[in-house]
């Protein structure tokens, strides 16, 4: 087997099969700018991101010679404690070196470079409760949806005299204790809160350290200390078919409830419907075994019959709040350059918030670098982070028989007195009835409310 670690590469000006130019001619390299020193301009971001498309084009076509040397340049201009560009540059460095060495011609080169490079391997916190409820707090990556959906949660359910959330949430109900705060400061006769979570079976970032059964006995007591009463159940279910199991049990308990007037139906879903299979996963190979649990499906669109059956529970009000990206293109480098243009954004911002070297920071990275190596290193029913931009959900939304609603002035106030909290370069925008976070002028995090037309 080759070893990546005795002698380097040659250098970037001599890679094939532009070993016959030298670095102060005019002829680019394809995609790059022309330069009379490319050597300094190699921690540009724009040209990180050009090296990273040729290296992703190298793994595909199992150049692995190529892949090896463009990877070499990455490593020594990407350093995994440099500045942002640097670090998101990492992330993808690890994602490619992944990739490289699980498929292709490339294999046995590329697993012997991750191995000299274990290093590099990522390593995902399992959080406590404190943990996690401060770790959402440091940012509005989180909190601006927190924040949005209680607003608009509230001024819907305030006649019900029960108010049955069901949380679809990647942050283990996060979100609850605020908005349980809010209910006891707001009613004066305080409602039964009924609490629906769904047990999800993939271990995907932020993790917990406790069981749902734990978290909905804390939950429970912290409502009781707000002189609430609630109830929290538990239903395992899977993103991979579309929280089918939840569903059903949803559609039997509204049946059983149909002539409850006094009960509203809330279904939050924050930064988790991304999980639920789209229309360019298309059947899985069976020699490609998903390490989640997952079922083959044909042409039909596991979110449109997710969102369908919602729209079928004639909910009082759905909230959705999700990352405003793509990830659903099956080609790789159209994926490669829509994460790298949107996944910079959470290493910039950590830099105002969190010291490096801290444990905070590198959890914080860690589920970054995740992210990306789930985008870039995966395929089929693995690669479960497959975000959509807000207006593809919009459309999704409408067409299954949903209207949006508009976040009112309160809800603007709320949010606007929130990020006062965070950093200068984090603002708001309106875009139709939706709002949207934003990190130097660049779409965020969108919140969006509906309700059954």
């Amino acid at each position: 087997m080759m070893q990546f670690t005795e002698n380097p590469p040659p250098p970037l000006h001599q890679i094939a099969p532009f070993s016959s130019l030298t670095m102060n001619q005019t002829r680019p390299w394809p995609g790059f700018p022309t330069s009379k020193s490319l050597g300094s301009s190699l921690g540009d971001a724009n040209c990180m991101e050009q090296l990273l498309v040729h290296c992703a084009n190298a793994i595909e076509s199992n150049d692995a010679t190529l892949a090896q040397q463009i990877l070499w340049v990455l490593n020594n201009i990407a350093p995994p404690d440099g500045d942002s560009n640097q670090r998101l540059t990492c992330g993808f460095l690890r994602a490619l070196i992944a990739r490289a060495a699980r498929n292709g011609t490339c294999k046995v080169l590329m697993t012997a470079m991750a191995n000299a490079h274990s290093n590099l391997s990522i390593s995902t916190h399992k959080f406590s409760i404190i943990e996690l409820a401060s770790f959402v707090d440091l940012t509005p990556w989180h909190r601006f949806g927190f924040t949005a959906a209680n607003a608009l949660i509230l001024e819907a359910v305030e006649k019900y005299s029960i108010i049955h959330i069901v949380d679809l949430s990647s942050t283990h109900c996060m979100q609850i204790p605020t908005l349980l705060d809010a209910i006891a400061s707001r009613f004066e006769v305080l409602p039964l809160v009924k609490l629906t979570v769904a047990g999800a079976t993939e271990d995907v970032p932020p993790m917990l350290d406790l069981s749902y059964e734990e978290l909905g006995t804390k939950l429970v007591n912290f409502a009781r200390s707000r002189n609430i009463m609630m109830e929290f159940r538990v239903i395992p279910s899977s993103s991979s078919n579309g929280f089918s199991s939840l569903i059903q049990q949803l559609r039997t308990q509204r049946l059983v409830n149909a002539n409850n007037g006094d009960e509203a139906l809330v279904i939050n879903c924050h930064m988790m419907l991304h999980y639920i299979p789209e229309e360019t996963l298309s059947l899985v190979s069976n020699t490609n075994p998903n390490p989640f649990s997952f079922e083959t499906f044909s042409t039909s669109s596991l979110r449109t019959m997710f969102l369908k059956a919602l729209r079928g529970l004639e909910p009082t009000i759905v909230v959705l709040v999700d990352e405003d990206a793509d990830f659903t293109s099956n080609n790789l480098v159209c994926r490669l350059r829509s994460a790298f243009n949107y996944l910079w954004i959470p290493y910039d911002t950590v830099d105002t918030f969190l010291p490096r070297g801290s444990k905070q920071r590198q959890w914080y990275e860690a589920d970054i670098c995740w992210k990306i190596e789930n985008v870039m290193a995966y395929e089929g029913a693995q690669r479960v982070e497959r975000l959509e931009p807000k207006n593809r959900w919009a459309q999704r939304m409408r067409d299954v028989g949903f209207r949006g609603i508009t976040f009112g002035e309160d809800a603007v106030s709320e949010v606007k007195s929130m990020l006062d909290e965070h950093a200068a370069g984090w603002g708001l925008k309106r875009e139709e009835e939706d709002l949207v976070l934003t990190w130097k002028g660049h779409n965020v995090v969108f919140a969006t409310a509906w309700v059954p037309s």
